[in-house]
């Protein structure tokens, strides 16, 4: 019994460090109107297959290209890395099918324009997260 309780407890820590590790220190923040959203709703959002959440439009913005961050978004919850994200975005945007989101700077900016644009979602990295944010997805 002793050993099946200490493989059970070993297999629940590791997934529950794998969990953490999965997003690789980014943090999804949202405008104070919008609850916890989980993986899917994310992914939706950040490709233009949803522009609503609930009866809320959503405004995405994007880290700028190249940053840390932004990487390990696209990595962490995308699963696509730069080139496939840009590549997807200029197709879609070629046929009609929106534009990709917004990029801005630095977090302090995401977290401005999170916090002043209804709707808004961004991610930063998990440092820089201040108090009163609306963490939505870690």
């Amino acid at each position: 019994m002793l050993k099946f309780t200490r493989r059970t407890l070993a297999m629940a820590l590791a997934t529950a460090l794998g969990d953490l590790c999965a997003a690789d220190g980014v943090v999804v923040i949202g405008h104070p109107a919008l609850q916890q959203l989980d993986l899917e709703t994310v992914v939706k959002i950040y490709t233009g297959k949803m522009i609503q959440v609930g009866n809320i439009y959503v405004v995405a913005v994007n880290a700028d290209v190249g940053s840390n961050v932004r990487e390990r978004f696209l990595q962490a919850f995308l699963k696509q890395d730069e080139g496939k994200y840009t590549g997807y975005w200029r197709v879609r945007r070629s046929i009609g099918q929106g534009k990709p989101p917004r990029e801005l700077p630095r977090s302090i900016d995401v977290i401005n324009f999170v916090n002043s644009t209804p709707g808004a979602i961004g991610y930063i990295s998990e440092a820089d997260i201040q108090p009163g944010l609306n963490v939505l997805l870690k």
